[in-house]
């Protein structure tokens, strides 16, 4: 019976990880036919200024553009509630003012506060 419980708690373990550790790549946004690196970067005291990254912008320029701006309004949500972003360089900016540094395109807003 003991080893029945044990088999059951590792099983459960190691499924439980599976979705964190992105083995399901399936569940992960597509923009233009495409997949994108997204990271949020905030200083732990405001959150709400920031910063979108997105990674191997080369895959396709309009799809980094969309995976920028979704990866924002999900962080924008998490933290305020809301998905208005005030952008001080948005993703639908002129393609001419985009500035692809090594493969990679950042943008920078601030999330509304809804509670502000």
């Amino acid at each position: 019976m003991m080893t029945r419980v044990l088999c059951i708690l590792a099983l459960a373990a190691t499924l439980g990880g599976c979705g964190r550790a992105g083995i399901f790549k399936s569940d992960q946004p597509m923009f233009d036919g495409q997949r994108f690196r997204t990271v949020v970067k905030t200083e732990r005291k405001n959150r709400q200024v920031f910063a979108v990254t997105v990674h191997q912008v080369s895959k396709s320029v309009e799809g980094a553009r969309a995976a920028a701006d979704y990866k924002a309004k999900q962080h924008c949500i998490q933290y305020f509630g809301t998905s208005e972003i005030d952008w001080t360089v948005a993703p639908d900016a002129d393609g001419q003012s985009l500035r692809i540094v090594e493969n990679t395109l950042t943008f920078r807003g601030s999330c509304h506060d809804e509670a502000a």
